[in-house]
């Protein structure tokens, strides 16, 4: 297995529309020159965004988080230029890019170093071969305070992984459950 450089993301983004839409370079400052968590490609991997639609954890209704028997009631719906997670709690988002992962290519993901030295973190599980969606983002504002997370801008980094072979059943041949999800996918066992 080896990791992958940015010149081969860049041929599979634009040849098989692994990563849409793609940025080729990393981004650090918008039009108006103010800084923004980076995005875009990166030397060995990719900067993925955060869409402006979050599910934010709330105890309002007195539910219980069981995986087995999730309900959306323990969620507040948000949509906005930036999202507060309340201290020592969660949120979901979503990926604004959408993905198509090879056959022969396995990523990890992995939260950006500008959120985790502010105690937010970031959690995204693997994306297996032939799996495709939207990336849905579990946020942990494990501060006693409130924590502000800015949509359009990164959120986390993907490093592809090229194995020898194609892997003998994938994500798509298993049918598994989060395929070729859009928005934010709450869990479903």
């Amino acid at each position: 297995m080896s990791i992958k450089e940015d010149s081969w993301i860049k041929k599979m983004a634009f040849e098989e529309k692994m990563i849409d839409p793609f940025i080729s370079s990393q981004v650090k400052v918008n039009a108006a020159g103010e800084k923004l968590v980076s995005y875009g490609l990166s030397s060995y991997g990719y900067d993925l965004r955060i869409s402006d639609e979050f599910k934010i954890f709330t105890n309002v209704n007195n539910s219980v988080v069981d995986p087995k028997s999730f309900t959306d009631k323990t969620f507040v719906n948000y949509q906005g230029e930036f999202c507060i997670v309340p201290p020592n709690s969660f949120a979901l988002a979503r990926s604004i890019e959408y993905f198509r992962i090879p056959r022969n290519i396995l990523t990890i993901c992995l939260g950006k170093s500008t959120y985790a030295r502010c105690g937010i973190i970031v959690n995204v599980t693997p994306f297996e071969p032939e799996w495709e969606g939207h990336v849905t983002i579990e946020i942990s504002n494990t501060t006693p305070l409130p924590a502000k997370i800015y949509a359009n801008e990164g959120i986390a980094q993907v490093i592809f992984f090229e194995a020898k072979n194609h892997c003998t059943t994938s994500y798509a041949d298993r049918g598994g459950k989060y395929q070729k999800q859009m928005g934010i996918t709450v869990p479903t066992v």
